[in-house]
């Protein structure tokens, strides 16, 4: 996160994204600059995590033998309500 494009955290959003199927998936964030985000997320884990708006977060559906760009989206529509984002930093 050292690009000069992201100074404060008020730029970033908190997303959710949820592996609704029976497959190990990975999520990739690649079209920002300088920043690296990259988790696996099992059958119908919930991976919450902060994101420049502009992000889009990539699918990656993995089988026995590869992994296949499932789908892209874009981090906006993953963007949680702010009530949700009060009341997770209200419990830390």
């Amino acid at each position: 996160m050292s690009s000069s494009l992201y100074r404060t955290n008020s730029e970033l959003v908190l997303c959710c994204y949820v592996n609704a199927t029976t497959h190990v998936q990975v999520a990739r964030i690649t079209n920002i600059a300088n920043w690296y985000f990259e988790r696996v997320v099992f059958p119908g884990q919930r991976l919450i995590f902060e994101a420049p708006v502009m992000a889009k977060l990539e699918i990656h559906t993995g089988t026995a033998i590869s992994s296949i760009l499932s789908e892209t989206i874009d981090c906006e529509k993953l963007q949680l309500t702010t009530s949700f984002h009060t009341y997770s930093a209200n419990l830390a």
